[in-house]
Protein backbone atom coordinates (compact mmCIF):
# COMPACT_ATOMS: atom_id res chain seq x y z
CA UNK A 1 0.00 0.00 0.00
CA UNK A 2 1.71 3.82 -0.61
CA UNK A 3 -0.70 6.76 0.30
CA UNK A 4 -2.46 6.95 -2.39
CA UNK A 5 -4.17 4.09 -2.49
CA UNK A 6 -5.22 4.66 1.10
CA UNK A 7 -6.20 7.99 0.49
CA UNK A 8 -8.05 5.88 -2.81
CA UNK A 9 -10.10 3.75 -0.14
CA UNK A 10 -11.40 6.40 1.70
CA UNK A 11 -12.76 7.97 -1.04
CA UNK A 12 -14.17 5.44 -2.47
CA UNK A 13 -16.32 4.78 0.73
CA UNK A 14 -17.47 8.50 0.73
CA UNK A 15 -18.82 8.18 -3.09
CA UNK A 16 -16.10 10.90 -3.86
CA UNK A 17 -13.54 10.92 -7.33
CA UNK A 18 -11.43 13.47 -5.94
CA UNK A 19 -10.32 15.45 -3.25
CA UNK A 20 -11.88 17.56 -1.50
CA UNK A 21 -10.23 21.32 -0.26
CA UNK A 22 -10.07 19.81 3.28
CA UNK A 23 -8.36 16.97 2.00
CA UNK A 24 -4.89 15.94 0.90
CA UNK A 25 -1.86 13.48 0.96
CA UNK A 26 0.32 15.95 2.62
CA UNK A 27 3.78 13.61 2.22
CA UNK A 28 3.71 10.44 0.17
CA UNK A 29 4.94 7.23 0.71
CA UNK A 30 5.40 3.95 -0.45
CA UNK A 31 5.07 0.03 1.64
CA UNK A 32 2.79 1.45 3.70
CA UNK A 33 2.25 -1.96 6.14
CA UNK A 34 1.79 0.33 9.81
CA UNK A 35 -0.80 3.75 9.88
CA UNK A 36 -1.39 5.53 13.21
CA UNK A 37 -4.64 7.52 12.91
CA UNK A 38 -6.44 10.55 15.03
CA UNK A 39 -8.79 13.01 14.65
CA UNK A 40 -6.01 15.26 15.46
CA UNK A 41 -2.49 14.69 14.50
CA UNK A 42 0.61 17.56 14.95
CA UNK A 43 4.05 17.09 15.78
CA UNK A 44 4.04 15.17 18.59
CA UNK A 45 2.29 12.51 17.01
CA UNK A 46 4.18 12.55 14.43
CA UNK A 47 7.22 12.06 16.73
CA UNK A 48 5.25 9.30 18.04
CA UNK A 49 4.65 7.59 15.58
CA UNK A 50 8.15 7.71 13.91
CA UNK A 51 9.17 6.66 18.01
CA UNK A 52 7.36 3.44 17.63
CA UNK A 53 7.75 2.06 14.19
CA UNK A 54 4.69 3.77 12.10
CA UNK A 55 4.75 3.75 8.23
CA UNK A 56 2.24 6.63 8.24
CA UNK A 57 0.18 8.95 10.25
CA UNK A 58 -3.32 10.47 9.22
CA UNK A 59 -4.84 13.07 10.67
CA UNK A 60 -9.16 13.84 10.48
CA UNK A 61 -8.76 17.34 10.92
CA UNK A 62 -6.90 19.33 8.80
CA UNK A 63 -3.32 20.43 9.94
CA UNK A 64 -1.83 21.16 6.71
CA UNK A 65 -1.06 23.50 3.85
CA UNK A 66 -3.99 23.60 1.30
CA UNK A 67 -6.36 21.45 3.42
CA UNK A 68 -5.85 25.11 6.32
CA UNK A 69 -5.51 27.83 3.48
CA UNK A 70 -8.44 26.59 1.77
CA UNK A 71 -10.51 25.31 3.88
CA UNK A 72 -13.36 27.44 3.59
CA UNK A 73 -14.06 26.63 0.39
CA UNK A 74 -14.85 23.29 1.16
CA UNK A 75 -17.86 24.82 2.70
CA UNK A 76 -19.64 24.80 -0.38
CA UNK A 77 -20.22 21.22 -0.33
CA UNK A 78 -22.99 22.68 2.37
CA UNK A 79 -25.09 24.43 -0.42
CA UNK A 80 -26.01 21.09 -2.18
CA UNK A 81 -27.11 19.89 1.18
CA UNK A 82 -29.30 22.96 2.01
CA UNK A 83 -30.82 22.69 -1.67
CA UNK A 84 -31.68 18.84 -0.11
CA UNK A 85 -33.18 19.93 2.43
CA UNK A 86 -35.49 22.35 0.26
CA UNK A 87 -33.48 25.72 0.41
CA UNK A 88 -33.31 27.81 -2.63
CA UNK A 89 -29.86 27.15 -4.52
CA UNK A 90 -29.40 31.59 -4.38
CA UNK A 91 -30.38 31.64 -0.43
CA UNK A 92 -28.13 28.94 0.58
CA UNK A 93 -25.34 30.31 -0.85
CA UNK A 94 -25.94 33.60 0.46
CA UNK A 95 -27.05 32.24 4.39
CA UNK A 96 -23.23 30.17 3.68
CA UNK A 97 -21.53 33.56 2.62
CA UNK A 98 -20.69 35.18 6.40
CA UNK A 99 -19.16 32.05 8.03
CA UNK A 100 -17.42 31.06 4.79
CA UNK A 101 -15.94 34.69 4.89
CA UNK A 102 -14.67 34.77 8.82
CA UNK A 103 -13.16 31.00 8.19
CA UNK A 104 -11.43 31.99 5.38
CA UNK A 105 -9.99 35.32 7.60
CA UNK A 106 -8.78 32.58 10.14
CA UNK A 107 -7.13 29.71 8.04
CA UNK A 108 -5.71 31.79 5.36
CA UNK A 109 -3.51 33.69 8.30
CA UNK A 110 -2.44 30.40 10.27
CA UNK A 111 0.98 28.52 10.39
CA UNK A 112 -0.09 26.02 7.73
CA UNK A 113 3.24 25.15 7.13
CA UNK A 114 4.21 24.12 11.17
CA UNK A 115 3.09 20.67 10.81
CA UNK A 116 3.72 20.06 6.96
CA UNK A 117 7.29 20.85 7.38
CA UNK A 118 8.22 18.44 10.48
CA UNK A 119 6.49 15.48 8.46
CA UNK A 120 8.73 16.88 5.61
CA UNK A 121 11.82 16.67 7.62
CA UNK A 122 10.81 13.56 9.15
CA UNK A 123 10.03 11.90 5.96
CA UNK A 124 6.99 10.86 7.80
CA UNK A 125 4.25 10.27 4.87
CA UNK A 126 1.24 11.91 6.03
CA UNK A 127 -2.80 12.62 4.73
CA UNK A 128 -5.29 14.84 6.33
CA UNK A 129 -8.46 12.83 5.56
CA UNK A 130 -11.55 15.10 6.60
CA UNK A 131 -14.69 15.46 4.67
CA UNK A 132 -14.68 11.96 3.10
CA UNK A 133 -15.30 10.46 6.77
CA UNK A 134 -17.72 12.89 8.16
CA UNK A 135 -19.62 12.01 4.60
CA UNK A 136 -19.69 8.60 5.74
CA UNK A 137 -20.69 9.84 9.41
CA UNK A 138 -23.29 11.76 8.17
CA UNK A 139 -24.69 8.80 5.35
CA UNK A 140 -24.74 6.37 7.93
CA UNK A 141 -26.59 8.87 10.97
CA UNK A 142 -29.22 10.05 9.16
CA UNK A 143 -30.25 6.48 7.33
CA UNK A 144 -29.98 5.14 10.79
CA UNK A 145 -32.61 7.42 12.79
CA UNK A 146 -34.92 7.87 8.84
CA UNK A 147 -35.44 4.14 9.40
CA UNK A 148 -35.51 4.43 13.48
CA UNK A 149 -38.53 6.87 12.82
CA UNK A 150 -40.32 6.49 9.58
CA UNK A 151 -43.76 5.78 10.68
CA UNK A 152 -43.19 7.86 14.15
CA UNK A 153 -44.31 11.53 13.07
CA UNK A 154 -45.12 12.53 16.69
CA UNK A 155 -41.59 11.41 17.41
CA UNK A 156 -40.07 14.06 20.52
CA UNK A 157 -36.74 15.10 21.21
CA UNK A 158 -35.74 12.12 23.83
CA UNK A 159 -37.10 9.54 21.18
CA UNK A 160 -33.59 10.64 19.14
CA UNK A 161 -31.21 10.78 22.75
CA UNK A 162 -33.11 7.15 23.66
CA UNK A 163 -32.47 6.01 19.96
CA UNK A 164 -28.75 7.55 20.13
CA UNK A 165 -27.84 5.97 23.50
CA UNK A 166 -29.10 2.49 22.03
CA UNK A 167 -26.41 2.84 19.14
CA UNK A 168 -22.73 1.01 19.81
CA UNK A 169 -20.99 4.53 18.65
CA UNK A 170 -22.19 5.97 21.75
CA UNK A 171 -22.26 3.48 24.82
CA UNK A 172 -20.12 3.90 27.39
CA UNK A 173 -18.16 7.14 25.77
CA UNK A 174 -17.36 9.96 27.97
CA UNK A 175 -19.23 12.52 25.54
CA UNK A 176 -22.92 11.76 25.41
CA UNK A 177 -25.50 12.90 23.09
CA UNK A 178 -27.80 15.77 24.19
CA UNK A 179 -30.12 18.12 24.12
CA UNK A 180 -28.70 21.62 23.19
CA UNK A 181 -31.98 23.60 21.82
CA UNK A 182 -34.95 22.50 23.01
CA UNK A 183 -36.36 19.93 25.49
CA UNK A 184 -37.53 15.73 26.25
CA UNK A 185 -41.14 16.73 25.54
CA UNK A 186 -40.49 18.98 22.20
CA UNK A 187 -41.84 17.57 18.98
CA UNK A 188 -38.62 16.46 16.33
CA UNK A 189 -40.03 17.06 13.42
CA UNK A 190 -38.18 16.31 10.58
CA UNK A 191 -34.81 15.22 11.48
CA UNK A 192 -31.75 16.75 9.52
CA UNK A 193 -28.16 15.40 10.01
CA UNK A 194 -25.87 17.86 9.65
CA UNK A 195 -22.29 16.04 9.99
CA UNK A 196 -20.27 17.41 6.73
CA UNK A 197 -19.18 20.23 5.18
CA UNK A 198 -15.78 21.35 7.24
CA UNK A 199 -17.72 23.36 9.43
CA UNK A 200 -21.18 24.30 11.52
CA UNK A 201 -22.50 26.73 8.71
CA UNK A 202 -23.74 29.59 11.72
CA UNK A 203 -26.97 30.99 12.72
CA UNK A 204 -28.75 31.92 9.37
CA UNK A 205 -27.43 28.21 7.97
CA UNK A 206 -29.35 26.85 10.72
CA UNK A 207 -32.67 28.94 10.44
CA UNK A 208 -32.50 28.48 6.57
CA UNK A 209 -33.30 24.88 7.26
CA UNK A 210 -36.10 25.87 10.05
CA UNK A 211 -37.93 27.96 7.77
CA UNK A 212 -37.84 24.77 5.12
CA UNK A 213 -39.23 22.85 7.35
CA UNK A 214 -36.61 21.29 9.03
CA UNK A 215 -37.47 20.72 12.89
CA UNK A 216 -34.62 19.15 14.66
CA UNK A 217 -30.73 19.38 13.46
CA UNK A 218 -28.32 16.79 14.59
CA UNK A 219 -25.03 17.93 14.58
CA UNK A 220 -21.33 16.80 16.41
CA UNK A 221 -21.27 20.18 18.02
CA UNK A 222 -22.91 23.77 18.06
CA UNK A 223 -20.93 26.85 18.87
CA UNK A 224 -22.47 29.26 21.83
CA UNK A 225 -23.76 31.80 19.23
CA UNK A 226 -25.30 29.68 17.09
CA UNK A 227 -26.80 28.38 19.60
CA UNK A 228 -28.54 31.35 21.68
CA UNK A 229 -29.24 32.31 17.93
CA UNK A 230 -31.69 29.08 17.49
CA UNK A 231 -33.07 29.37 20.93
CA UNK A 232 -34.06 33.24 19.99
CA UNK A 233 -35.56 32.20 16.74
CA UNK A 234 -37.85 29.27 18.47
CA UNK A 235 -38.44 27.53 15.54
CA UNK A 236 -36.35 24.36 15.82
CA UNK A 237 -34.09 22.06 17.53
CA UNK A 238 -30.42 20.99 18.36
CA UNK A 239 -29.48 17.52 19.42
CA UNK A 240 -25.81 16.97 20.00
CA UNK A 241 -24.53 13.13 18.88
CA UNK A 242 -21.00 14.51 20.44
CA UNK A 243 -18.10 15.03 18.53
CA UNK A 244 -15.30 12.54 18.76
CA UNK A 245 -17.59 9.25 18.96
CA UNK A 246 -19.03 10.41 15.40
CA UNK A 247 -16.07 11.80 13.97
CA UNK A 248 -14.89 7.89 14.83
CA UNK A 249 -18.03 6.18 12.87
CA UNK A 250 -16.60 7.36 9.56
CA UNK A 251 -13.16 7.34 10.14
CA UNK A 252 -13.51 3.74 11.42
CA UNK A 253 -15.20 2.14 8.48
CA UNK A 254 -11.93 3.66 6.65
CA UNK A 255 -9.97 1.72 8.47
CA UNK A 256 -11.71 -1.03 8.60
CA UNK A 257 -11.64 -1.54 4.70
CA UNK A 258 -7.82 -0.37 5.15
CA UNK A 259 -7.53 -3.14 7.70
CA UNK A 260 -9.12 -5.86 5.34
CA UNK A 261 -6.36 -4.42 2.43
CA UNK A 262 -3.56 -5.82 4.90
CA UNK A 263 -2.60 -2.53 6.37
CA UNK A 264 -2.42 -2.56 10.50
CA UNK A 265 -4.19 0.10 12.12
CA UNK A 266 -3.86 1.89 15.62
CA UNK A 267 -5.98 4.40 16.78
CA UNK A 268 -5.63 7.90 18.92
CA UNK A 269 -6.54 11.09 19.74
CA UNK A 270 -10.04 11.08 20.03
CA UNK A 271 -11.39 7.82 17.74
CA UNK A 272 -12.75 5.75 19.43
CA UNK A 273 -13.34 1.87 19.10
Amino acid sequence: MNTTDLMNTALKLAKLETMPYDTDIIVSGENIKKVLIGIDMETPELMLAQQLGYDCVVSHHPKADSCVVDFAKVMDVQIDRMVKSGIPINKAQKVLKAKQASIDLTKHASNYDRVSSAARLMNMPYLNIHIPADFITEEIVQTRLDKAFADKAKTKLKDIIEELNSWEYFIGKVAQPVIRVGSNDDYAGKIEVLMSGGTNGGADVYKSYFQAGVGTIVAMHVPEDVQKAVIEQNIGNIIIAPHMPSDSIGLLEIVKAWRAQGVEVTCMSGIVE
